[in-house]
């Protein structure tokens, strides 16, 4: 059985924290694992941002709500699940992600969870659980599915490495410079054509 797993974020739909930061004027929150390689630093730094400009979980919904996938998103994700089985898995929140996901119709989504109080400040992050990406490729090889997995970010290279075949989807130049051994792909149509090649070349005959 073939799998392929996704990032979301910057793949699939626009990056959440930097389209809040457009809408808030607060550039600091512009960085994203793209930038901070550290999940937990940059998480940290995000909180203490939004404490700081009393910013809650309300305020952030509202932007996604506003939200939609990238153009072309939906069909490329439409037409993956008529060839393979497909998992999101992602370094984003489930309090975040559910009008997207409903917009994308709903495919599987592994991903993290936030913790506000009573006024709705975000107060923590919970992890599903540590290097969570790499650790479900790892899982579902265990279970002899072959593997092909497709990001953008620092945060996404340990997946792509544990995955039978990895790809880079329209990455920064920095992460295609540290990571010569995965193809680049700057399109939905060449990010298809890129994981088709792949299932050929790694799926036992």
């Amino acid at each position: 059985m073939q799998i392929v797993c996704l990032d979301l974020e910057g793949v699939l739909v626009p990056e959440i924290w930097i389209e809040f930061a457009t809408r808030t004027g607060i550039p600091e929150l512009r960085r994203t694992t793209r930038d901070e390689p550290d999940y937990d630093k940059l998480m940290q730094s995000r909180l203490a941002i939004l404490g700081e400009h009393k910013l809650g979980l309300t305020d952030i919904q509202q932007v996604i709500a506003e939200m939609g996938p990238l153009e072309g998103a939906r069909a490329f994700v439409d037409g993956l699940r008529e060839a393979y089985q497909l998992i999101i898995l992602s370094d984003t929140f489930y309090e975040f992600a559910h009008p997207l996901m409903r917009q994308l119709g709903w495919p599987t989504l592994f991903c993290h969870s936030l913790e506000a109080d009573a006024d709705g400040m975000l107060v923590r992050y919970r992890l599903r659980m540590p290097d969570q990406k790499r650790e479900a490729v790892r899982r579902l090889r265990e279970l002899r599915f072959t593997v092909v997995a497709a990001g953008d970010s620092y945060n996404d290279t340990a997946m792509l490495g544990e995955a039978h075949a990895g790809i880079l989807f329209h990455p920064p130049e920095q992460v295609i410079r540290e990571f010569p051994q995965f193809p680049v792909t700057q399109s939905y149509a060449e990010l298809r054509a890129e994981i088709d090649k792949a299932f050929v070349a790694v799926t036992p005959t």
